[in-house]
């Protein structure tokens, strides 16, 4: 077996990596990059490999930095089908949709900008119809059903609780008369986290390919999770100013809306309006109220008590362009979800523009901000930040509730591989996690008895 790391490599995004088995080229995943615009854009349009010597994909989950770059891959040769879960193949038909309709705005945004200066105009990565065929090489299979992919391969989907859909890919192989299993995490969820089910422990693991976003600290426990959004929202009722939440749209838009649910059940915030604003949001939300065989019970006891866990009263979600701009002109308070989570793309840019200079305002980070990217850096309470290329004095108040993160921390990474028997382990690989986790995590896992931990380099091979 070989390995080749070609992205997610001693960095967060755009996870791919290619398994070589019996000379068979296994991709797993194919995330977009973000971070540094002219960086990103170069990284997302050259592949390493070509993607026509490619012979099966594997997808871990749909979030955009294990997904969104597939129907780049597609549109330069891929031909093979790209296996998943059913949650994360009905995901992924609406957000590569999406995709490319937010690089297409924001690309004529910005190039209005660049045509004035006599500056090259950008391109997008791909167009709504490279997304849609794109779509139809998805191959949708249930949790818990091996299957087989090659003579001698067999691959299984468990849950990874860490979005809806999210799995686990355990790939049982035979290659020079010896019997492995790899399992690939994509990114590992925690326990005890509302909505989905807990992460499945696999057993007798050969080779691990591990995320290590979260390695290198703990969250706050999850239990204080609602208190903390409480204090927020009883903030911006007070102040009577706009509380801006950038989230993902798979995942964290739903556990926030989940939360903020039960908070105005039990009449513990005021009934400000709140608003999810983005087309996507609200067709993954959609999604979610279709799976629930993903729910975990308490979920369901919602349905039970006559509740919907995604719909309440004082909650809308829009879908308008003109409905999106009509928010910047109603006074607070009120609560603005919207994407994307790192604020490199999408309405939330354009809520930011308008209400980052105003100290009245909260911008609640709810997730991991990648380094380069805007989130990070109003995460980082700089002074001044750029967006669509004009200087903004960041006034706001920022918070964030680390608490609300769907990637388990360092305890909870080692307590899952403990259970999975982690002195079994030959050979893992840390990805997906800036180079202080990478460092601090890799170390943990040879402290929890695993033979050999590396950290690959983009590129690099490995042979086992």
């Amino acid at each position: 077996m070989k390995i080749t790391f070609h992205g997610a490599a001693r960095e967060v995004t755009g996870s791919a990596h290619i398994v070589t088995i019996n000379g068979k080229n296994i991709l797993l995943d194919c995330g977009l990059f973000q971070g540094k615009r002219k960086e990103a854009f170069e990284k997302n349009r050259n592949f390493l490999v070509d993607p026509s010597k490619i012979d099966v994909m594997l997808l871990s989950h749909a979030h955009m930095d294990h997904s969104g770059n597939i129907p780049t891959l597609v549109k330069n040769g891929y031909k093979g089908k790209i296996f998943c879960t059913d949650a994360t193949a009905d995901l992924c038909e609406i957000m590569f949709q999406d995709c490319a309709r937010i690089q297409i705005h924001d690309i004529e945004f910005v190039n209005r900008k660049r045509a004035k200066q006599g500056k090259k105009l950008f391109e997008p990565l791909y167009t709504v119809e490279d997304a849609n065929i794109a779509a139809k090489h998805l191959a949708p299979i249930p949790y818990s059903a091996p299957f087989k992919i090659f003579d001698n391969i067999e691959v299984c989907f468990h849950d990874a609780g860490h979005i809806m859909g999210s799995a686990f890919t355990e790939i049982n192989f035979k290659e020079n008369g010896s019997a492995k299993k790899l399992m690939f995490t994509g990114d590992i969820g925690r326990r005890d986290i509302p909505i989905l089910k807990d992460p499945v422990v696999i057993k007798d693991i050969d080779y691990l390919i591990t995320e290590s976003t979260y390695g290198d600290r703990r969250h706050p426990p999850a239990a204080n999770v609602k208190a903390a959004l409480k204090e927020v929202v009883d903030k911006i009722c007070a102040t009577k100013g706009k509380l801006i939440i950038p989230a993902f749209s798979v995942g964290r838009t739903q556990y926030v809306v989940y939360l903020l649910n039960k908070l105005y059940a039990e009449g513990q915030i005021c009934p400000l309006p709140i608003f999810v604003d983005s087309p996507l949001s609200s067709a993954a939300t959609d999604v979610y109220r279709k799976h629930r065989e993903c729910w975990d019970s308490a979920a369901v006891e919602f349905l039970i008590d006559g509740r919907k866990p995604f719909d309440f009263e004082n909650l809308r979600y829009t879908e308008s362009v003109e409905e999106s701009k009509s928010l910047n002109e109603m006074s607070g308070p009120m609560i603005i979800i919207s994407a994307s989570g790192m604020c490199e793309a999408g309405r939330i840019l354009h809520h930011l523009k308008n209400n980052i200079t105003d100290p009245r305002n909260i911008i609640l980070i709810v997730g991991y901000m990648a380094e380069n990217t805007l989130g990070r850096r109003i995460a980082e309470h700089r002074k001044e930040v750029k967006i669509f290329g004009t200087p903004l004095p960041l006034r706001a108040q920022v918070e964030e509730i680390s608490a609300l993160s769907a990637h388990a921390d360092e305890f909870e990474m080692l307590d899952y591989f403990d259970k999975c028997g982690a002195s079994h382990i030959e050979h893992a690989f840390c990805v997906h996690g800036e180079q202080n986790a990478l460092d601090f995590f890799s170390e943990r896992l040879r402290e929890a008895g695993m033979k050999n931990v590396h950290i690959p380099s983009p590129g690099e091979v490995f042979e086992m």
